[in-house]
């Protein structure tokens, strides 16, 4: 740290090499505060830990994590006051598909190592104001009742409801469950697919989830990139099965982007009140959170239900879900089931021999699979 102008927002200067960051810093002193680090690793250490940085300049090609690197872990943040930091890069030689790989990362704007001292200063000034700007509005967002968006309750509104069904189970001796759920493999799912294909996807899985609710659940946004639903009055062995008929429903849908298909699947974490004794609602939300996070830490695809454990065993599915399973290519999913399914099959296919004449080898079939039933 080369200032001690602690009243004056701050600028975390990122290049390996010195002469650079000094002349940066000769730029900008007496209108920012700044730090200097050599590499993306140790600036990307100081974003974590540093609440006052309100913008980042940073070279393109540094050791141990470049300007590339460090700014896809800025964007990818889930803390939305570094996910929103002004990133300015400084571009040297790079080709044009370096540019567009920033400009895909989210980079806020390019520099050279020429830049003058008053048009460094015009252009952080305008980028602070802006993500200023645009912390305010999210602050607004969250007094709403709706999110403009996607039209269901905002997170505040959800422990409102939340709080409020909790107060009614105590008064009628009554339970609560919630769940929080959401895509796995998020990231990679939005770095594959697009922003933009990313945020119709979960609009669409908003939809699915509204349309299946009862009419006295509530239906919001946990955070970003993950929902709440309050289910008043409903037992965690409901909400854990409504949960996994939801899972099932992702895993078997045909969804394409850039002409292959996606391989979606969702996880979540159920808490209940009086199961679980928690003294909130915004800690009964949070602790079917941490669940939902277990389940996405054992690999995806799970519920993590109030007894606090992944289930990594997945149940024989029903016939028509081991059907819908083979047309969407998951073979693999059903193989292990394949003897219950046709022990289960057998009525269906001796009316087949009865109705078609034609000899089937059921007994056959019968001997085959026994062992596997």
């Amino acid at each position: 740290m080369a200032s001690n102008l602690n009243q004056l927002p701050r600028v975390l200067i990122v290049d390996d090499s010195r002469m650079v960051r000094a002349t940066i810093a000769k730029h900008i002193r007496g209108h920012y505060d700044y730090r200097e680090e050599g590499d993306g690793e140790a600036g990307w250490q100081v974003l974590v830990l540093d609440h006052t940085v309100r913008a980042v300049i940073c070279d393109l090609s540094m050791p141990v994590l470049d300007g590339f690197g460090l700014l896809a872990r800025v964007r990818n943040s889930r803390l939305a006051r570094i996910r929103e930091m002004p990133v300015i890069l400084i571009s040297g030689d790079e080709d044009e598909s370096s540019k567009e790989r920033a400009k895909a990362l989210g980079v806020s704007d390019f520099i050279t190592k020429s830049t003058g001292a008053t048009e460094l200063l015009a252009r952080l000034e305008s980028l602070i104001r802006l993500a200023q700007a645009q912390r305010e509005l999210e602050k607004s967002r969250d007094q709403q009742v709706q999110d403009p968006d996607t039209g269901l309750f905002t997170r505040k509104y959800i422990e409102l409801q939340a709080a409020q069904a909790l107060s009614h189970a105590s008064r009628h001796a009554s339970e609560v469950s919630v769940m929080v759920l959401g895509f796995d493999r998020f990231d990679a799912l939005r770095a594959e697919a697009g922003d933009e294909l990313v945020k119709q996807l979960q609009l669409r899985f908003a939809r699915l989830v509204a349309g299946k609710i009862r009419k006295e659940d509530s239906l919001g946004h946990y955070d970003d990139n993950w929902f709440a639903v309050i289910s008043p009055g409903t037992p965690e062995i409901s909400c854990e099965a409504f949960g996994n008929r939801l899972r099932e429903a992702i895993e078997v849908a045909n969804i394409a982007a850039h002409g292959q298909r996606l391989k979606l699947s969702v996880s979540l974490g159920v808490a209940n009140s009086p199961t679980d004794p928690v003294a909130s609602a915004g800690a009964l939300l949070d602790l079917a959170a941490q669940r939902l996070k277990m389940a996405i830490a054992a690999g995806g695809n799970r519920l993590v239900g109030t007894a606090g454990k992944v289930n990594a065993v997945t149940p024989p599915p029903k016939l028509g879900h081991a059907l819908d399973l083979l047309r969407g290519g998951h073979a693999n999913m059903v193989r292990p089931h394949v003897g219950l399914l046709v022990a289960e099959l057998m009525p269906l296919l001796a009316l087949v021999q009865e109705e078609s004449g034609i000899e089937l080898p059921l007994a056959a079939l019968k001997e085959r699979f026994r062992d596997r039933s």
